[in-house]
């Protein structure tokens, strides 16, 4: 592990918040006492849009707010730790002002206070937080963090692609393939043999006997 004054990208995070708290208090909008910082997906999962989510602390099981911020940001290696800074405060304004107050008029007061600019659903840092910001990240040093490569291999389950089931003539061998909701909707094909009847098919896979829900990783 590279050594460096933060362990790892959440002590990070941590310190950052920590050292944004005065500008929160300034705005009489003081921060939690409990909050976790992550970076990691977003309930929506890598697929999803949001850069960020903020949960309130009361579907946590010890009270804490819990904040992510997607590991996939594709911001230029020195501009990261602002940016991530800025999806940081947004975040804490969420928990400073109540999950239930949404990106309305609470939000904003405090939002443009810490210099977010642009539309209160997606803000972006203005000159006036990268300021404020500065001496913070100066303070806390490099973010030990790199943009993370989705659209590589990984232990996640793969796509799997649509089987094709063999159906077969008992009498003349005669054979086709067809996808399984074909065989569930109309049943297996007709030989087009006259008299030869309907074929034979492979197992739909809820015959092919009981086995574990889950695989390992």
């Amino acid at each position: 592990m590279t050594q460096g004054k933060q362990d790892n990208r959440e002590s990070w995070l941590n310190r950052v918040a920590a050292g944004m708290a005065p500008l929160f208090e300034a705005l009489d909008a003081p921060l939690p006492a409990r909050i976790r910082v992550a970076i990691g997906f977003t309930s929506a999962g890598r697929k999803g849009k949001a850069i960020g989510e903020c949960w309130d602390n009361r579907l946590s099981a010890d009270g804490h707010f819990e904040i992510f911020i997607r590991p996939d940001l594709a911001h230029a290696p020195d501009a990261m730790p602002a940016q991530i800074a800025a999806i940081l405060a947004h975040e804490l304004v969420h928990a400073a002002v109540g999950i239930p107050a949404g990106h309305g008029k609470a939000f904003k007061r405090v939002a443009l206070g810490l210099g977010l600019v642009g539309p209160m659903r997606a803000t972006t840092p203005g000159e006036a937080f990268l300021a404020a910001v500065a001496p913070i990240l100066e303070a806390v040093g490099p973010l030990p963090h790199a943009r993370l490569d989705t659209d590589g291999e990984s232990t996640a389950p793969k796509k799997q692609k649509t089987r094709m089931l063999k159906c077969e003539c008992a009498t003349c061998g005669y054979t086709v393939r067809t996808a399984r909701k074909w065989l569930e909707l109309a049943g297996a094909p007709l030989c087009p043999i006259e008299d030869h009847g309907r074929m034979e098919h492979e197992p739909l896979d809820d015959d092919e006997g009981e086995g574990d829900d889950e695989g390992g990783g």
